[in-house]
């Protein structure tokens, strides 16, 4: 059996241990100014799927844009898994997907007091605390956010959501706030690329005929030499109920395009109201507002739609961070990883001392337009792909590992013959040819390996040395054992 994955692999190529250690204590900063904090999330949102980044021709997001206008926009956001459940329990605990174990839509229980999440953070330091929305964390939201309203459901809860935080913010507050309001779009894009006529939160409204969409991206072809991973990938999923966008013609892909920007001004009128009550509540001038997203969606970026995959559509996000009258009016191109950085960067602007075990930094300094040490030279992000269909009498899966360095993306999976990619995101921002067999850029090749090696030891990350060993084989994948929480 060990070997049926390159069977598999070459007959559809063919033409045709957590460690437990006592909770920190967390000592309450002793200014009694404290900012509140706003953290916004939308849910599968491009980075750049925005009017202040793309004009305002096919998309109209002022409430975005009136952020990014007060603060600061990084360009180069990275979520730390593109998959919702491993990115936001990573936001949340400041960890790496593979220390906290989820790494995919499953509910994975892990000890609450190594990985000790925002809430706790902030309600130990004597902020009132409040969560509105998508959870899909793998921790109960209980003592340490006071006022909380999940859905029942997993989806089509964006208007109870607006209307909870809208309440929660017009009363009045003794103490700083940390206030999370976790929306459910543009993740409707899913059901509209399946042709559901009912979207989960409301209607967007028939798309106008093609020429009148926004254009078919322009990577919609796989990359040239990609990776057989991600042929299989792409084929499993496009097998999948989930994904039936295997035969979308470019006109389709436009017209899904156009629906997609719509959810995305629906959820941006969402949080216009949001910030308006803010305003009109008193507290804007002393509020720090993060706005992310989880990770964002290929739209037809080579073939795929939805998430899960490395390309940049897929794993770079949104990261705008305002702090009326004080952030740096600016855009930064430093390489972040919100799975990590976040955390402490929201402890650092509320004066909660950060962790040391935290391995992620803090935007704060950053945000201010202070004097900051060295910034990193690249971020890893993590890959679980478990969601296709079966292909004959196999499911494939992969894991991968992703090296974002200044100009290059690297990235290694565990499953095929041809497993790595390299792409020059200077010369080539829509990943169209892979040089990972290019020996003029074998040297960097190397390279980056040597960066995912030095990952790997420094946080104990197991399969990056796995992923990176000559005598890795080809593992078959047959496992139906995992209970997506959803998609």
């Amino acid at each position: 059996m060990k070997h049926t994955f390159k069977l598999l692999t070459a007959l559809l190529l063919s033409p045709l241990v957590t460690l437990h250690a006592a909770e920190p204590q967390i000592d309450a900063p002793k200014s009694t100014d404290r900012p509140n904090v706003l953290f916004i999330i939308t849910d599968q949102q491009f980075a750049d799927a925005m009017s202040c980044r793309m004009g305002k021709q096919f998309i109209n997001t002022p409430a975005m844009d009136s952020l990014a206008k007060s603060g600061i926009l990084f360009t180069r956001a990275y979520a730390a898994n593109p998959l919702c459940m491993p990115s936001r329990n990573a936001m949340f605990t400041g960890r790496y997907p593979h220390e906290t174990g989820v790494t995919r839509n499953a509910h994975v229980k892990f000890d609450a007091a190594e990985f000790v999440d925002l809430g706790t953070y902030f309600h130990r330091a004597g902020y009132e605390t409040a969560y509105f929305g998508k959870g899909h964390l793998s921790f109960k939201l209980n003592k340490q956010f006071e006022t909380r309203e999940l859905p029942a459901r997993n989806d089509g809860h964006d208007k109870e959501t607006l209307t909870s935080t809208l309440k929660f913010l017009g009363k009045p507050h003794h103490r700083p706030f940390l206030c999370v309001v976790s929306f459910m779009n543009p993740h409707n894009v899913c059901e509209l690329a399946r042709g559901q006529k009912l979207l989960p939160d409301g209607p967007v409204g028939t798309a106008p005929a093609p020429e009148k969409c926004p254009p078919a991206p322009a990577n919609l072809a796989p990359q040239q030499d990609e990776p057989d991973t991600m042929t299989i990938m792409r084929r499993g999923y496009h097998a999948s109920h989930k994904f039936p966008v295997g035969n979308f013609t470019p006109d389709q892909w436009r017209q899904l395009r156009w629906g997609y920007y719509r959810l995305i001004e629906k959820v941006d009128a969402q949080i216009a109201e949001v910030l308006d009550a803010l305003r009109k509540a008193g507290q804007e001038d002393n509020t720090v507002i993060v706005f992310t997203s989880d990770h964002g969606e290929c739209a037809g970026a080579h073939g795929f739609n939805q998430k899960t995959v490395l390309y940049e559509e897929s794993a770079r996000v949104p990261l705008i961070i305002s702090y009326k009258g004080q952030t740096k009016l600016a855009e930064s191109d430093k390489l972040i990883n919100t799975g990590i950085d976040l955390l402490p960067t929201m402890l650092n602007c509320a004066g909660i001392s950060v962790p040391t075990k935290l391995p992620g930094r803090s935007l704060w300094p950053v945000a201010l337009g202070q004097a900051s040490p060295e910034w990193r030279d690249y971020i890893v992000v993590e890959d679980n792909m478990d969601q296709a269909a079966s292909i004959g009498p196999y499911r494939p899966t992969a894991e991968g590992r992703m090296v974002r360095t200044e100009r290059y993306k690297y990235c290694v999976y565990s499953h095929g013959d041809r497993r790595e990619s390299l792409v020059d995101l200077i010369t080539d921002p829509g990943e169209t040819k892979n040089l990972a067999r290019d020996p003029e850029y074998r040297k960097i090749l190397l390279e980056h390996r040597a960066r995912l090696t030095q990952f790997g030891k420094e946080h104990n990350d197991q399969l990056a040395a796995k992923l990176l060993a000559d005598d890795v084989k080809p593992i078959p994948s047959t496992s139906n054992d995992v209970t997506s929480a959803e998609e």
